[in-house]
């Protein structure tokens, strides 16, 4: 058996991007992510105010600041910039899926002569995938979350309130042209393609020395999972990634963070003027606010995609003549 057969063996005759239905994909897919964001949503809403409190905001911590919205501006304040963000989603999950899925083929054609283990051949050709999907994203991505992190801080910590995510639009490209909506692109490509990457190479990887762990071995063409089994290692594979990644990139997601909403008005900033800040601030543990709310939301959503996308690509699956 070659090392394709091995891979696939272990996700239930994995399906690749020829074998899907593109059309169904991408209009069941939208919704079925849609729903997931809603309600994942309010979990980045928390993290990003976490992030760029005010050293004199006694605020903090998840707890605090999740009742402090829900005073302030009820349950619809942990929507705040969701339309925004729902609105640039669907073309930056279709552009986003169609890059992991065709380089992850690409990946494990390049590695079969190399007769790597199953699971070293998964992070790689997975991390691989995720890394250039996340990179090819960006470009819808960036302008959306520059936007709606505006949003979900506008009037919290001194930061300015606006009419709307138009309105944040057609201020920040009054101030800065359209590269401001771009602001903090460079550390966006260095937080999310590490740490797409991290995630998927994480996750393939882990799925495979699960399995192991369960007694299952290379050949697992006669035994089929049940959907059940599937979803359990699918769902500690997420868990796993979202560990891993959440903690080797927090620090550069709360740099980004704190750029990216920074006040067009108020002097402009450097990378490295933010991280002494934060270290002033609070020392090293500032670099890793909001790690609890990431930890959990890459987790919580990684674990819930995952096990959607296994699902979708199975419903979407070509029927084979």
């Amino acid at each position: 058996m070659d090392s394709r057969a091995n891979m696939t063996s272990f996700d239930q005759k994995e399906i690749n991007w020829d074998k899907l239905d593109k059309t169904k994909l991408f209009v069941v897919g939208a919704g079925l992510f849609t729903g997931v964001t809603v309600a994942l949503y309010p979990v980045s809403v928390i993290k990003t105010r976490i992030q760029v409190a005010s050293k004199d905001n006694p605020q903090k911590n998840a707890l605090a600041v999740f009742r402090n919205i829900v005073k302030v501006d009820g349950i619809p304040g942990l929507y705040r910039g969701f339309g925004t963000v729902i609105t640039g989603a669907v073309p930056a999950r279709i552009i986003f899926l169609t890059s992991l899925e065709t380089t992850k083929v690409a990946a494990i054609k390049m590695l079969e002569p190399f007769k790597l283990s199953e699971p070293v051949q998964a992070a790689v050709a997975n991390g691989l995938g995720g890394m250039v999907a996340s990179i090819s994203a960006q470009a819808v991505f960036v302008p959306i979350d520059v936007v709606s992190q505006k949003l979900m801080v506008q009037g919290y910590s001194g930061h300015a309130n606006y009419n709307g995510g138009i309105d944040v639009a057609q201020k920040i490209i009054k101030a800065d042209g359209f590269r401001g909506l771009y602001r903090g692109f460079g550390l966006s490509v260095m937080t999310y393609s590490p740490s797409s990457a991290v995630w998927w190479a994480s996750y393939g990887s882990s799925q495979r020395v699960i399995w192991r762990l369960l007694g299952h071995s290379g050949q697992y063409e006669q035994t089929t999972p049940s959907q059940w089994q599937l979803a359990c290692v699918q769902a500690a594979g997420g868990i796993f990634a979202g560990a891993v990644a959440s903690c080797v990139t927090t620090p550069l997601d709360t740099i980004k963070t704190r750029l990216q909403v920074m006040d067009n008005t108020k002097e402009r900033q450097k990378a490295r003027q933010v991280v002494k800040n934060l270290i002033a601030e609070d020392g090293w543990k500032g670099l890793y606010r909001g790690l609890g709310p990431r930890f959990f939301s890459m987790s919580a959503w990684g674990t819930t995609m995952i096990v959607s996308y296994e699902y979708l690509k199975r419903l979407c699956a070509k029927v084979e003549d």
